[in-house]
């Protein structure tokens, strides 16, 4: 049996993609979209880098969860779908927000905050 099956990362990673092949597809639910990109910042108690995701709309899942970058945080990340959607729905060409982390850390709360910045294109 290998133990990296059922390490904690592995499962985390296991239930991300149950839930993505769950969600309803990104082109079904903004059919006018043709590109998007989200900028991500994560702030937090440790410096983590700033980085890109390119979504690809013809395939991807109408969900935005962003895993928190604290790899001590347990049950943590941030469920931006709503507000994602919201804004592609009304058809924003360029949007923004932050979201804390609902983790924890320890006996704490994990506190780390993502800042994201989109930028869509429609037909």
């Amino acid at each position: 049996m290998n133990p990296r099956k059922n390490s904690p990362a592995a499962l985390r990673f296991a239930e991300r993609r149950r839930r993505e092949d769950e969600s309803p597809r990104l082109c079904d639910e903004a059919p006018e979209l043709l590109s998007l990109r989200l900028e991500v910042d994560e702030r937090g108690s440790a410096a983590a880098p700033k980085y890109i995701r390119h979504i690809v709309v013809d395939t991807a899942p109408a969900l935005f969860f962003l895993p928190c970058g604290d790899p001590t945080c347990v049950d943590g990340g941030h469920d931006v779908t709503t507000e994602v959607m919201r804004a592609l729905r009304s058809r924003s060409q360029f949007f923004d927000g932050t979201d804390g982390c609902f983790g924890s850390v320890g006996s704490s709360s994990c506190g780390r905050v993502v800042h994201y910045s989109a930028v869509a294109v429609y037909r």
